[in-house]
């Protein structure tokens, strides 16, 4: 090295001058992926970088998301201090008048209007110890039984598909560490490569070890570029092409007989029902052609292993449930399911999507994946807890519902926690105006979001750069997110807001926490026994270890990678086939309406973008929502590319941009959902709920399109 490279080096470590070093993890999708935060003082400015670390889940990758991630944390726009809403505007307070506003309000309309008046609506981006903590908080310190939360939204579905067949729910049934060696998987309605993109490798791996792989999606997308067999369905049809898939696999004898003897139960009911079955029928409604699905059908059952992963495509309609029982009904008949390479995943898309279900936020749900309604489970967590079991609340109703009662008067009061139902809500137009007839709104979050813009009083939330805590990924992984950035100006963590609210209510003594660790070991007792069993995990373990897949039922066990092996957690420990395709009501397609429209994420956005759109990197990839329409498609209906669009459904309207693309079917249009305001999708999404697990209809949505011709055409009705 030159004298004077050398002298050019020595001069930039001078003008560094401080440097921290912040652990943590990404606080976007489900894979968690473990990184690093370097801020470096250079003269008087600061520098950030983001680098992976390894994890036994994605070994040190980061997507675009990741890597910009502290740019929202950062963001000047982040709220600092609680914000009371005067005159249709917002003014800084102190955290003592916050907190004397929210007693006074709360004990008035539970005085007014009853305990169950006030209402909790959760997220499934809070850690475990948040999410616990908040069932805890509505059930103990507010005294009611209405709290729900946005993961009813998004794995709903797969949840209440995995319970009612193997009487478990989490994520993947096995490792990621089996993925590259099964021999055959099938993709349903998941866009791996935009939404988790982290996780591509164990299927690329897969490939090349020469696993055939069949993708599901009604779109041509990076993920089904992967796969062998691409079977392009109509949106909504997916379970009638479950059940096609089933029928062939029976017809053709390539089930496990002795795997469904000595571990099933319902095959019979099961088979006659697909024997009524019409193949030819089928595949004019899925829009495939038949071949197609016997070679899926053909390779799926003859491969000696095997897997399944759904995610929203298919799980984010009416009928979600089922088509994820008619999967795993597939899984059931060929035997591929609690053995090595076989399984079952259901791809999680929020952050902590698997470990905020399992410990209390959902209205029928307490903690461990007990149930509400169960006289011993409750008796369990009222003891936890100190109180009288007859001091629980019982059941309340789910997300969705909850503004339905708000909207008839029921509910006159809610907190908010770290979401934004104003826009990812179906009916979006109809949950905004419920909102707004509340008598008092309080929204916990880091920046103004359409919600917060509703509410009487915004309190700062901390970020994944300060907040300390446990999550559960993809896997079922339990991880610690290290979390050491100071909070800024006034911010405060989502549990020490919970636990000041439950003080000034007068109920502090049960929720007397200096730490999330504390939090957790309370936690754990509460889990213990339960379905979702983290009794055997602590802070400590999971340091030493990367991480621990639950259950996990004493401090001597490793965790456990392989769900199933020997029984399934139902009663008689057999699995449960089921009949579906009974005939839930769909989108009804007529001339008006005449176009399918499904929605979905795009790799540089999460969620309703509040966050993402705050990184000017991630900002800059995708500015605004399009409509993605087949060329073929735009021409009927007078579109040119790049133009503004109208797209109407029975319940609102929006404006966005086309994008031509051969890449989709005819019949449908597809918009992506980080967008508010008149780019807001959910605007046209319908307010049916699937009747198993309240699964609203995302992906399918019966719309029309006209051009854009004048300014005035492009006002929406709020």
């Amino acid at each position: 090295m030159t004298e004077l490279m050398l002298k050019y080096f020595r001069n930039k470590q001078r003008e560094i001058q401080s440097e921290n070093v912040y652990d943590t993890q990404c606080p976007f999708c489900s894979m968690q992926c473990k990184m690093q935060l370097i801020e470096q003082k250079v003269v008087s400015r600061n520098l950030y970088k983001t680098v992976g670390k390894d994890n036994p889940t994605t070994e040190g990758r980061l997507c675009v998301k990741g890597m910009n991630a502290h740019q929202h944390a950062l963001s000047n726009e982040r709220i600092k201090q609680p914000l009371l809403k005067v005159k249709g505007g917002f003014l800084p307070i102190s955290w003592g008048e916050a907190l004397q506003h929210i007693k006074e309000k709360f004990i008035a309309i539970q005085k007014t209007d009853g305990v169950n008046a006030l209402s909790v609506y959760g997220s499934a981006s809070l850690t475990n110890e948040e999410a616990y903590l908040l069932g805890k908080f509505a059930r103990v310190a507010l005294k009611t039984k209405h709290i729900d939360y946005n993961g009813r939204f998004c794995m709903a579905s797969a949840a209440t598909g995995a319970n009612q067949t193997f009487g478990i729910d989490r994520g993947l049934t096995n490792s990621l560490q089996e993925v590259p060696y099964t021999r055959c998987i099938i993709l349903a309605g998941t866009n791996i490569a935009e939404c988790q993109p982290t996780i591509m490798p164990y299927f690329e791996l897969a490939k090349e070890n020469g696993a055939y792989i069949i993708a599901i999606d009604p779109r041509e997308t990076a993920t089904t570029n992967l796969a062998d067999l691409h079977l392009k369905n109509k949106p909504g049809t997916d379970l009638a092409l479950a059940n096609a898939l089933l029928k062939i696999i029976v017809d053709e004898n390539l089930i496990d007989k002795e795997f469904l003897s000595e571990r099933v139960n319902g095959f019979a009911e099961v088979s006659l029902h697909l024997a009524k079955l019409d193949l030819n029928e089928c595949a004019r409604e899925i829009g495939v052609d038949i071949d197609q699905l016997y070679q899926a059908a053909q390779i799926f059952g003859r491969e000696e292993s095997g897997m399944i992963f759904t995610a929203r495509g298919i799980e984010q309609q009416t009928d979600g449930t089922e088509t994820v029982r008619t999967f795993l009904n597939i899984l059931l008949a060929t035997g591929k399911i609690g053995k090595p390479y076989s399984g079952y995943g259901a791809i999680t898309g929020q952050g902590n999507g698997q470990g905020a279900r399992e410990h209390g936020q959902k209205a029928d749900q307490l903690p461990g994946y007990r149930a509400i309604e169960n006289q011993d489970d409750r008796s369990y967590i009222a003891q936890v807890w100190g109180i009288d079991e007859r001091q629980l609340p019982g059941k309340g109703v789910s997300a969705y519902k909850m503004f339905e009662k708000a909207d008839k008067g029921f509910i006159t009061g809610m907190l908010v926690m770290c979401s934004n139902p104003a826009h990812s809500s179906p009916n979006a137009n109809f949950v905004k105006k419920s909102l707004e007839k509340l008598e008092f709104l309080v929204v916990v979050d880091m920046f103004i979001s359409e919600t917060a813009k509703l509410a009487d009083l915004i309190l700062p939330a901390s970020s994944y750069l300060e907040n300390q805590g446990t999550m559960t990924n993809v896997e079922g992984r339990v991880t610690l997110r290290e979390a050491s950035r100071p909070l800024p100006g006034e911010v405060r963590h989502d549990w020490q807001i919970l636990c000041d609210i439950a003080e000034v209510l007068g109920e502090g003594d049960k929720f007397s926490y200096h730490t999330t660790e504390e939090i957790f070991e309370e936690l754990r007792i509460a889990s213990r026994g339960g379905k979702a069993n983290y009794y055997g995990i602590t802070y400590e373990k999971i340091r030493q270890g990367n991480g621990i897949l639950w259950p996990c039922p004493n401090l001597e066990h490793k965790g456990t990678k392989r769900l199933f092996e020997h029984e399934f957690a139902l009663e008689d420990g057999k699995a449960q086939m089921v009949v579906t395709g009974s005939g839930n009501r769909r989108e009804d397609y007529n001339k008006d309406y005449p176009l399918v429209l499904t929605t979905g994420r795009v790799m540089s956005h999460y969620l309703t973008g509040e966050q993402t759109r705050k990184s000017p990197s991630l900002a800059a990839r995708n500015i605004e929502a399009y409509m993605e329409i087949h060329p073929d498609t735009g021409r009927k209906y007078q579109l040119e590319d790049h133009t503004l669009v109208k797209v109407e459904s029975r319940y609102g309207s929006i404006v966005v941009r086309s994008k031509w693309s051969n890449k989709i079917r005819k019949d449908t249009v597809f918009v992506p959902f980080h967008w508010a305001g008149e780019q807001s999708v959910n605007r046209l999404v319908s307010d049916e709920l699937d009747p198993y697990c309240q699964m609203p209809g995302f992906k399918v949505t019966a719309v029309s399109i006209s051009p854009v011709l004048s300014r005035e055409e492009m006002l929406i009705e709020n």
